[in-house]
């Protein structure tokens, strides 16, 4: 235990506290501490300050301007296609084929000069034999046509006018009265009639009445009171008694013969009364487990099931 102060056990309650490695330095707190001791020793990087945006390479970090591509190569399709044409002529085994003569030149549009086939004889120029032509002939030859519009103007059109036929003024009614005439004499004899036309009722009306009625009664003019009713004294209230009545209210009065007992009461005494029997009673019932238990487990198969307990 120290001479002075707590021991080991009662500060940090371990038996005792071993050493630290360390040179004897003393402990400097964070509040005198330096952050970034290396900025401030020897020459620092100073900027030359803000420069303003031009067309010039002032302000950037390089001196010049840099392409996107450096020492790109120039491709040139001329080039590669002439390049292709001596690659595929180094190919041939010999010279270029010449033909024997030149070419011959056509003489003007339609020749046939200098071809392999020659003329066509589908597309010669000579004309084939062809049939006479006809003349279809004249066409005939009609009247001027005649004036007028062809309301009341006659003979205009291509059919003859039409001969003027009388037209009585009474021609349909008197058609119509010569056919009725002609059926008429037709008949034997009258209209068939039945005797079931339909009538009011069945026999002759009873509540018919042919004689001449009576007279009216002279009714007795009412005379008319102008003067209202009024009573003598204001209507009473009724106060749960016969206070605003006429008279007052009657004294009870016992019945002196017993009630009469009615036949039918009579025979209910002597005749026993049906009585329908009960309904259903509730009785215990098994529940569902139990019941599907026993739909499971039977007398041949309990052996197989497993249990579930121990024993």
């Amino acid at each position: 235990m120290p001479p002075e102060g707590k021991s080991d056990m009662e500060r940090i309650g371990i038996f005792k506290e071993m050493g630290y490695i360390s040179i004897g330095d003393k402990y400097t707190p964070l509040l005198y501490r330096q952050f970034n001791d290396s900025a401030y020793k020897n020459k620092q990087m100073l900027s030359g300050g803000a420069k303003s945006k031009s067309a010039l390479p002032a302000g950037y970090f390089d001196t010049q301007f840099k392409r996107i591509f450096e020492r790109e190569a120039l491709t040139d399709p001329v080039k590669i296609e002439r390049q292709y044409r001596i690659q595929q002529t180094k190919k041939n085994i010999g010279k270029a084929f010449l033909p024997s003569n030149g070419e011959k030149k056509t003489c003007g549009v339609g020749s046939y000069y200098g071809t392999f086939g020659g003329p066509v004889q589908a597309m010669s120029a000579l004309q084939n034999p062809r049939k006479l032509n006809k003349s279809p002939g004249k066409n005939f030859y009609t009247n001027p046509p005649k004036k007028g519009s062809g309301y009341g103007y006659p003979d205009i059109t291509l059919s003859k006018t039409v001969s003027h036929s009388s037209d009585p003024y009474d021609r349909a009614k008197e058609m119509l009265k010569r056919e009725i005439m002609a059926h008429k004499s037709m008949l034997k004899g009258g209209a068939f009639r039945l005797n079931l036309h339909p009538v009011e009722c069945f026999d002759s009306n009873p509540y018919k009445f042919d004689k001449p009625l009576p007279p009216p009664k002279k009714t007795e003019e009412k005379k008319h009171i102008t003067v209202p009713f009024k009573p003598s004294s204001p209507s009473k209230k009724t106060g749960g008694m016969k206070a605003g009545t006429f008279h007052s209210y009657p004294t009870y009065s016992a019945e002196p013969y017993g009630t009469k007992k009615t036949k039918s009461a009579m025979m209910n005494k002597e005749i026993k009364i049906f009585h329908p029997s009960p309904g259903p009673k509730s009785t215990p019932v098994k529940s569902i487990i139990s019941l599907n238990v026993n739909k499971a487990v039977n007398s041949t198969n309990y052996n197989r099931i497993p249990s579930v307990m121990a024993y």
